[in-house]
């Protein structure tokens, strides 16, 4: 795969250029995996240039799954670039934390008229790291937004527990329930200590074009379903530009992704992976793979349309 290589220092953001092999004018920013140059990204912007769709995979640093403090104005740069290309149909596309990302990103840059957001929240997060401080795998950040705009962290949720208290619980809940990861109980508890407020809500009604929403009920990262009807309904009470879809599942996972694209990321044991990480991908492998099957199939139709 042909592509070019964009660093903070030279660029102003981090990421790595993957265009389709045909002449296309659409082009999508995406967000996925640790890195905008892993198996993940490059497999993402594989399944993505069979679209006839260019690919602009972004990420915080080199390779870093972390997110404190992260510029949306990384995708204004992005943005400039692509339609240097002759990109004139933009769209965003993340999944987990980047999914609430994708959605930021579109309610601040109309010119983004596709998004997709995969198990998003809506609702700010805050600020986490991933730099084994401790020995924890991952740890929230010093009272930090996990986005900025304009040099101000945003206002977020803040986590119901500190340093090391934090991955403490992760790691509890994850055994109790039979996960490799699980924080579904920790984001509940810290909504209980924390109403959510108006200002950390994300302003999903400033997003224009078309936007989708996809997440499955047995999420056990968070509740990605009620975030969901929760912006449905925001949707539904605001003035807003945007059509938009929900595609819910009862089985999915983290993993609602295209099942083709999956095995792109993973040509052998794909659904094993699935089922090693979580526990309802281990009771429900069959659903689960149906899910990425209908996903995969409404998502290519989502992509020809537009």
């Amino acid at each position: 795969m042909k592509k070019k290589v964009f660093r903070i220092e030279s660029d102003g953001f981090n990421g790595a250029w993957y265009p389709a092999p045909n002449k296309s004018s659409r082009g999508l920013i995406i967000m996925l995996g640790d890195s905008s140059e892993d198996r993940m990204a490059k497999s993402g912007a594989k399944w993505l240039n069979k679209q006839g769709i260019h690919v602009m995979a972004m990420s915080p640093d080199k390779k870093d799954y972390g997110h404190h403090n992260y510029p949306l104005e990384r995708f204004g740069k992005a943005i400039t670039f692509m339609k240097s290309q002759g990109c004139e149909k933009l769209g965003v596309v993340g999944a987990s934390t980047t999914g609430m990302l994708a959605l930021l990103a579109a309610s601040y840059y109309p010119e983004l008229s596709l998004t997709v957001a995969i198990s998003p929240s809506d609702f700010v997060m805050e600020g986490f790291y991933r730099d084994g401080k401790d020995g924890m795998t991952e740890r929230p950040g010093d009272h930090e937004s996990s986005v900025s705009w304009q040099g101000k962290p945003l206002p977020y949720l803040p986590y119901a527990y500190r340093h090391p208290e934090y991955w403490q619980k992760i790691r509890e809940e994850s055994k109790a329930g039979g996960d490799k990861v699980a924080s579904r109980k920790m984001f509940d508890e810290s909504e209980k200590r924390h109403p959510i407020q108006e200002d950390e809500r994300i302003r999903v009604e400033n997003i224009q074009g078309k936007l989708i929403f996809i997440g499955a009920e047995d999420d056990v990262l968070w509740d990605t379903c009620k975030y969901i009807r929760r912006m449905e309904k925001r949707l539904g009470n605001l003035p807003h530009d945007s059509t938009f879809e929900s595609w819910l599942y009862e089985h999915g996972t983290q993993f609602a992704v295209p099942e083709s694209m999956l095995k792109m990321m993973l040509p052998v044991g794909s659904g094993l992976l699935v089922s090693f990480m979580f526990k309802a991908g281990k009771e429900h492998p069959k659903e689960c793979r149906e899910t990425r099957i209908d996903i995969d199939r409404k998502l290519k139709r989502a992509l020809a349309e537009w």
